[in-house]
């Protein structure tokens, strides 16, 4: 469990030496109900999916919580396409699964690529909303290829 305020990450591989990489992001809330400041480090490729699974029981975040995943230049990695957040109103109580992609200028919608956190250049989870001590995970799975 992640102490309070913070995010700790662990990373999998799902899919064998070329394929998929599962990176877990446990976080715990202060007493504001808020997670932010932790520096990630991500190794480059796009963004396949991501998990939102809140805790059970009396650790599970407030209904309509956010999650939202910044690069080095604040940059939301979790856009939808139309400019919102895929981690936005999430449920306190059941996991979801989603997709961020970009949309490019011809209305063509791409899966989101991490740059990797090379040269100091760290992401961050943040949550909000999520109630005093509260917790959760979030799944991202990264394919090393452009998709």
């Amino acid at each position: 469990m992640a102490q309070v305020g913070s995010t700790v990450l662990t990373k999998t591989s799902v899919a064998g030496s070329d394929g998929v990489t599962k990176y877990s992001l446990a976080w715990t809330s202060d007493a504001s109900g808020n997670v932010s400041g932790n520096a990630l480090a991500f190794t480059p490729g796009s963004v396949v999916a991501v998990e939102f699974i809140p805790a059970a029981g009396g650790s599970a975040p407030t209904d309509l919580y956010d999650v939202g995943f910044l690069d080095a230049s604040g940059t939301s990695m979790f856009d939808d396409g139309a400019g919102a957040s895929i981690g936005l109103n999430l449920s306190g109580t059941l996991a979801t699964h989603r997709a961020p992609f970009i949309n490019g200028a011809s209305k063509t919608y791409v899966r989101a690529w991490l740059q990797g956190s090379s040269g100091g250049n760290p992401y961050q989870l943040t949550v909000a909303n999520a109630g005093a001590a509260k917790s959760g995970t979030v799944n991202l799975y990264v394919s090393y290829r452009t998709l």
